[in-house]
């Protein structure tokens, strides 16, 4: 339960497997972040159909994070499928911090370049009904939130 992750959507529960022998400071950040309630209420700012869901910054620009500093990669070879639960960051290969996204299919041309920390195992009908941002940007008004998000051994 210590490496599972309930992120709570409006439409019920996505259970993540989080994967520590793969990318243990990521795993550990998003973690300490959920145990603080972080992701709670966080708007799930960038959708494009067919891609992924971007979510884990409160601002909801896509541009804010967390105050702790950012993490340097730690990319593997796990390949971005449907389920698959990635860091973003900018164009800094060692600039993620509290936003990923959950892609919605498979996005191979990602693989190498964004930390893989997890993967739905079950819920994924809940992160298909987010609510879809612009086509090219992904920008979303008026977006979906994170109901809450928690490590499953601390859930209620």
């Amino acid at each position: 339960m210590e490496d599972t992750i309930y992120l709570e959507l409006k439409d019920g529960r996505v259970t993540i497997k989080a994967l520590p022998d793969i990318a243990p400071n990521h795993v550990a950040r998003i973690k300490e972040l959920a145990r603080d309630g972080y992701y709670d209420d966080c708007p799930i700012h960038r959708v494009i159909e067919g891609f992924m869901a971007q979510m884990g910054d409160p601002t909801g620009t896509g541009s804010g994070g967390s105050d702790k500093p950012d993490l340097d990669s730690e990319f593997s070879e796990v390949p971005h499928v449907r389920g698959t639960v990635s860091m973003a960051r900018t164009s800094d290969p060692n600039s993620a911090n509290s936003q990923f996204f959950i892609c919605f299919g498979d996005s191979g041309f990602l693989d190498g370049q964004y930390t893989v920390w997890g993967e739905v195992t079950e819920g994924m009908e809940h992160v298909d009904a987010i609510k879809r941002g612009d086509a090219q940007s992904g920008s979303v008004p008026d977006p979906d939130k994170i109901v809450r998000m928690q490590v499953a051994a601390d859930a209620e």
